[in-house]
């Protein structure tokens, strides 16, 4: 198992000698994980957690990392003593994986000694920045597939072997049936899919030599690549030959896979042959250079396919290839060990973050069952449900809404309790169906590709006060000192 704890940028290091040389290391502190707002985000789906956890309690400073530590010459023997004894001792809330968030609300939040909290901020960020992405691109692809299976094809063509393995992890989170990527399934079992390249197709003298030989090998599950030549020429009927041998030696052939053309016309002209043929329980599958918005633009067409093979811009997340999640942090340690909220202000009003330590509520609508809006509090503070509940936009205040008749959720779980693990992680595939089952609860105007309806992330009233007594009072004091 690979040593991961120095996958972290050297300023974390930096700032955790600084705070041991003032003895402030071992202060509480509180940072919250979120993502901002940008134009391609509609929603996303919280992945890496499980990934996040295990770097977070398992970093052990090796004596080959304070030896590179110590060659660096920015760091006293006291202090890298005590890095090599450093363990996490604090707490993790978190939102399942799997869970629709949206920007703004904190999907991560670390309660630790300042200097764990802090140095935890960069594996955090790349574990679960990466992961949300791709399970986020997942997620839509599968939402525009309908009906469809959609498989996930993208380990040639991801950033590197690690970013293959736990995009397909992802993948799975946001809705795939399962992966081309054999390491993926053994680590995370998830099913594995997969038939033939067209090397194999032009390794044998003609293609129904090769349609032949691969049928004799897999007579139960035969699914033949027909465009390597000419898809409705050669391709299409030679399958249809070989599944006529196969279905008269007692076997069901699977299916064909179109790899490149005019998929809604090829796939149409496809179907038309086979099911005059008598194989309308065989599938057709598509790959090549799919995403949420051609797929859905091919079923607009009429196109006859069964299963999507998906690769480069799901694992690479072509459209928006940065999440843009982002550590920050929310309360430190005062004098009489209180929690002190803090604030990042900005000229940028987005970009001003919310203080204190915090919870988030899903509001659901009792009658419909359906979310309403996130609202973002103040940790100690509860919804009572049997009052109506005005929440409010948390720049554009006049924007407001009053609420009745309402369930609401903490989305928060304590994953992580003084340093030892408190929550059971599902499976893969178990996360896959929770994730189905929470976006069944949104209104299908917040979750369509083009022109989506915002969904409301509000704060509470509190914490709303809290954030703008903060704003003029820095601001205020910023003005005097001018």
């Amino acid at each position: 198992m690979r040593n991961l704890t120095l996958l972290t940028d050297l300023y974390q290091l930096t700032m955790g000698y600084g705070f041991y040389k003032q003895n402030k290391h071992e202060d509480e502190a509180v940072f919250d994980l979120f993502f901002r707002r940008n134009k391609l985000i509609t929603y996303s789906l919280a992945a890496g957690l499980e990934q996040a956890i295990d770097y977070l309690l398992n970093w052990r400073f090796s004596k080959e990392d304070i030896a590179y530590l110590r060659s660096l010459k920015l760091f006293d023997e006291g202090f890298l003593e005590y890095l090599e004894s450093m363990r996490f001792t604090g707490d993790v809330y978190a939102v399942k994986e799997g869970e629709p968030v949206f920007p703004g609300e904190p999907i991560l939040t670390v309660k630790a000694p300042l200097i764990q909290a802090q140095f935890a901020e960069t594996a955090l960020l790349n574990i679960i920045n990466h992961q949300t992405l791709i399970a986020t691109k997942s997620s839509k692809i599968c939402r525009a597939a309908g009906k469809g299976t959609v498989m996930e094809f993208g380990l040639r063509r991801a950033q590197a072997p690690d970013a293959g393995i736990y995009g397909a992890r992802a993948a799975i989170i946001g809705g795939c049936a399962s992966t081309s990527n054999v390491i993926a399934g053994q680590l995370f079992n998830v099913p594995v899919s997969g038939t033939m390249a067209h090397s194999w197709v032009m390794g044998y003298p003609t293609e129904y030599e090769a349609f032949s030989a691969y049928a004799k090998a897999y007579p139960d599950n035969c699914l033949l690549l027909v465009d390597t030549y000419d898809t409705l020429k050669s391709g299409v009927p030679n399958a249809i030959r070989v599944f006529q041998e196969l279905k008269a030696a007692g076997h069901e052939p699977k299916g064909i896979r179109l790899d490149s053309g005019d998929f809604a016309y090829l796939s149409k002209r496809a179907r038309k042959a086979l099911d005059e043929a008598g194989f309308e329980k065989t599938l057709i599958c598509a790959s090549g250079d799919l995403d949420e918005r051609s797929i859905s633009s091919l079923l607009q067409q009429g196109a006859k396919i069964d299963l999507w093979g998906v690769g480069t811009k799901l694992i690479t997340s072509e459209e928006m290839p940065a999440l843009g999640g982002v550590y920050k942090l929310a309360a430190t340690e005062g004098e009489k060990g209180e929690l002190i909220p803090r604030i990042k202000l900005s000229d940028n009003t987005e970009k001003i973050t919310n203080p204190a330590f915090k919870n988030l509520y899903r509001l659901y609508h009792n009658k419909t069952g359906k979310a309403i809006a996130d609202l973002i509090t103040l940790r100690e503070e509860t919804v009572d449900e049997s009052k109506p509940l005005t929440i409010f936009h948390p720049l554009e205040t006049w924007k407001r809404t009053t609420v009745k008749d309402i369930k609401a959720v903490p989305l928060l779980e304590t994953i992580v309790k003084g340093g030892e693990l408190v929550y059971p992680f599902p499976t893969v595939t178990e996360v896959r169906e929770f994730s189905k089952r929470e976006l069944s609860a949104f209104w299908e105007e917040y979750l369509r590709l083009d022109m989506p309806e915002l969904y409301k992330v509000d704060l509470s009233e509190k914490l709303h006060k809290l954030k703008s007594d903060m704003i003029a009072e820095i601001r205020g004091a910023c003005t005097e000192e001018d």
